[in-house]
């Protein structure tokens, strides 16, 4: 009897704390360097969270391993609200990549609500033959010469895009791995690789400065940032590379809290500035349920793991 009024009276404690969140200020971990996309997005939602949430939300960096010790850190942190994670797709396909992964991304973490979708966009050096995607495709299907294609490194998207284009044109580029994906936007206009597969929001100013061409975007339809390029999938039906971001928080976290951090950031995505600032950077935001979330981490994990052995990408 003892036990069991004790247990309710623990219950009743941790729902009133629960309900009483947040006291004082949140934490959200970036597992990416700061000044990135990932970061800027986290900072911009960590402004507007304020508002909502009666608290300053806190921005802190913590990178390394492809933003595995970002995520591990928040995975082993009191499940209480105020340590909080935002990631992107890598974490999802680093399940596969990664031989030793410090968490399971699936039990360890609690997703509360994805926040935006990316394309990656296919640029080639101004000076390259191809014009056109289509004259892209014949180029390297009929193996007219060699072509490398630079990334952020093994694993990135930026390589994923590249390992899938190639195998569904059957062509012979040459993955060239850089460490992030700035010195490989650098080569590229400097003619050292041939083309770059590159998030949206980081090469905006090389395309729009003439100083890259865009020739293609991963997502199934064209970007309202840049109407004019069209879909890899227009020329390779089929294919589909869609990059993410979103908020976890650790496993344990009391469902309250997680609700209602959810609505907060549905309602920041209704903001019509972050929603303008979104576009401008060829972004979308999304918003959903912890559910619709959950759901797609799962999915994801599959198709990125299908495109990590597609790649024979692979960390020890």
């Amino acid at each position: 009897m003892i036990k069991t009024m004790l247990a309710a009276a623990a219950l009743a404690g941790g729902a009133a704390q629960a309900g009483a969140w947040p006291e004082r200020p949140v934490t959200l971990v970036v597992p990416l360097s700061a000044g990135g996309s990932t970061d800027v997005t986290a900072r911009l939602l960590a402004e507007k969270l304020q508002a909502q949430l009666g608290q300053p939300v806190v921005v802190e960096n913590r990178t390394g391993a492809g933003g595995n010790i970002g995520a591990a850190y928040v995975a082993q942190a009191k499940p209480d609200g105020y340590t909080l994670l935002m990631s992107t797709s890598t974490l999802t396909t680093n399940v596969t990549l990664y031989k030793h992964m410090p968490l399971n991304v699936e039990q360890d973490l609690i997703p509360v609500a994805q926040v935006a979708l990316i394309p990656n966009v296919l640029m080639v050096n101004k000076d390259f033959p191809a014009q056109t995607l289509a004259q892209f495709v014949d180029y390297v299907r009929d193996k007219k010469g060699p072509l490398y294609y630079g990334s952020a490194g093994n694993g990135t998207s930026q390589h994923l895009s590249g390992a899938l284009f190639n195998n569904m044109v059957q062509g012979e580029m040459v993955h060239v791995p850089y460490r992030g994906g700035a010195p490989a936007n650098a080569d590229l206009m400097a003619g050292q690789v041939q083309a770059v597969f590159s998030p949206l929001v980081e090469v905006l100013p090389y395309i729009e400065g003439g100083k890259l061409r865009a020739l293609g975007v991963t997502t199934p339809q064209r970007s309202a940032r840049l109407p004019d390029v069209p879909a890899v999938g227009e020329a390779l039906p089929g294919f589909e590379i869609v990059l993410w971001n979103g908020v976890f928080a650790p496993a344990g976290t009391p469902a309250e809290v997680v609700d209602r951090l959810n609505t907060a950031i549905g309602k920041v995505l209704q903001d019509p500035a972050v929603r303008q600032t979104f576009a401008d950077q060829g972004s979308t935001p999304v918003g959903g349920s912890p559910a619709e979330f959950k759901q797609i981490v799962g999915s994801e994990i599959v198709k990125w793991g299908k495109l990590v052995k597609l790649s024979g990408a692979h960390i020890d």
